[in-house]
Formats: C-alpha cells, structure tokens, sequence
C-alpha cells in the first residue's frame, strides 16, 4: 500500500513535469521567438552604426534619431497619405538613404575635411540627437502613434502567435542583412568600404575615393535604419523617442559583436534581442535591458574585442 507521504510527493512531481511543461509553450517559447524579431530590427539598425564606426571611427549616437525619421516616414506614408505599409518601408528606405546622404554632406563632410577630433565629433552626434529628438516632439506631438496595421495573429504555432508583420518584417529584415553582407563582401564598393575601414590612409594611397565611400555608407546605414524603424513602429508603436529608446542596444549589440564588423552587429543583435525578451520572464520592464549590458560586460571580460571583432580594433 502506498504511503500518503509518497502519494503527494508523486503528486507534487506531476504538478512540477506539469508547469515546467506549461512554462516552456506558454512562456518560453513564445518570448524566444519574439525575441528573434526584435533581434533582427536591432541588427537591421545596428548595421549602420558599425560601417560608420568602422570607415570614420565616429560612434554616431544620433543614429537612434535615423530609426525614429524612419518610422515617421511610415507614419506620413500611411497615415495622411493613406497608403499601404510596403510602400511605406519603399519611402522609408529611400527617403532614409537620403537623409542619411545630407546628414553627411552637410555637417559630416565639412567636419571630416576640417580634421575636427572623434570626441568633439561624438559631441556634436550628441546634440544633433537632441535636435532631431525634439525636432520630432515638435512636429508629431510627444504621444505615441500605433500604425493602421492588423495585431491579429497571422502564423500560430502552438503558442507562438506571430502577426503579418511579425513574419513579413522578419523575412525583410533577413533579405536585406543578407544582401548588406554579400554587397560588403562580393562587389567592388563593399572591398573598398573594407579597406577604408581597415586603412583609410592606405585605400585612399590606393586610389579610393574614401569620401565617396564614407558617403556610401551614410546612406546605406540610413536607408537600413529607416526600414528598422517602420519595422520598429509595427513592432511596437510609434514616438518621438522610439529610436533613443533602443540606442542603448543598438551600441550593446555592436560592441557584443565587434567593433566596425556588420556580421558582428547581426550576431551581437539576436543575443542582445533574445535576452531582453527572456529576461522579461523574471525581470521588471524597467530592468530588462540591464540583461543586455550585463552579457555585453561578461562577453567583453572574456573578449575584449568582441564576437567576431579583431584584436588590433580595440581602442
């Protein structure tokens, strides 16, 4: 005859199999995928930050404001002109690329060609951020916009509910990093954006236009980080901020993978996304992104120069 004492440890262990079980489908699951798409908005908009890292040496903290004008391009597009969400990341991408091609042509060039220093340079990206920031309050109120698209479920599996742009923007996300990463490493541009970004005195010595290519690589990184923040405001909503609120893990996600490398920033991004989104589980909202830095500082004690950096970056 079983013992009461056996029974209800037999009973407790069911109850345990039970709830892990539950915790992994209802929970676990759910937070992991969306942790991969946020991953790849993060990489999406990381990749600019590391090219222009890696061709100027600037750690460019107006960027965030790139992401935030593309999202507000979205709202433009979508909102008062009533058009579809594709042709609204279509604008984003182009009018993003331009943005960042005048942001160079008429404040970095001339600072470029005047030898201005890295640090007054990070100075001046600190308050062209602020600018921009409440350049945007200005225009499109301080309250937060949600976008004409559906938030119903599109792809279930399990207990994994994806919308439309949940999937959609994923899929985006991954065809342009790849396309990013093929045009760095297969075409002509992308041999001498590296070689810019490895010795501009030496590619310049070479006969590269190394303005051209740091020109390049503005609008690129802001043609990337306008479909980031269309993505962004589908993914979340929309604000005056929506860019600065996320900049603190675009640096964590460049830094994680490597100074100045575009692979690294993809890399660095899906850890940084999937812990944030794991670390909701446990954590508070106000401290999950403490997850992400705390990885970042572990990562940097092991390997200064990051996941797929190189030694001589560091410094």
């Amino acid at each position: 005859m079983i013992s009461p004492l056996i029974a209800a440890q037999a009973e407790l262990a069911t109850i345990t199999v039970a709830d892990s079980g539950g915790f992994l489908t209802d929970r676990l699951l759910p937070a992991l995928a969306g942790g991969l798409v946020f991953g790849l908005i993060l990489a999406l908009s990381s990749i600019g930050v590391s090219l222009i890292y890696g061709t100027t040496g600037l750690n460019n903290f107006s960027h965030g404001e790139l992401v935030t004008f593309g999202g507000f391009v979205a709202v433009v597009v979508m909102t008062s002109q009533g058009l579809p969400a594709w042709i609204a990341i279509l604008a984003a991408f182009a009018i993003g690329g331009a943005f960042g091609w005048f942001q160079d042509f008429v404040l970095w060039k001339p600072l470029r060609r005047r030898r201005v220093g890295i640090i007054p340079l990070m100075i001046v990206s600190i308050g062209l951020s602020l600018v921009l920031r409440y350049l945007y309050a200005f225009l499109f109120g301080p309250d937060r916009l949600v976008l004409p698209v559906a938030s119903d479920a599109w792809l279930v599996i399990g207990q994994v509910r994806l919308t439309f742009w949940d999937v959609w923007g994923s899929v985006i996300a991954i065809v342009l990093i790849v396309i990013t990463a093929l045009a760095l490493t297969r075409s002509r541009i992308g041999k001498a954006t590296r070689a810019v970004a490895d010795n501009p005195a030496l590619a310049s010595a070479s006969g590269i236009d190394v303005n051209r290519i740091i020109r390049i690589v503005w609008t690129g990184g802001g043609a990337l980080a306008g479909v980031a923040g269309v993505l962004l405001a589908f993914y979340q909503t929309q604000q005056w901020d929506s860019g600065a609120s996320i900049l603190l893990l675009i640096f964590a996600s460049v830094v994680l993978g490597g100074l100045g490398t575009a692979y690294g920033a993809l890399v660095g991004a899906l850890i940084i996304g999937i812990a944030v989104n794991l670390s909701s589980l446990w954590l508070p909202g106000s401290l999950k992104y403490v997850t992400a830095l705390v990885i970042m500082i572990i990562v940097l004690l092991i390997r200064p120069q990051g996941i797929l950096g190189r030694k001589e970056r560091i410094g």
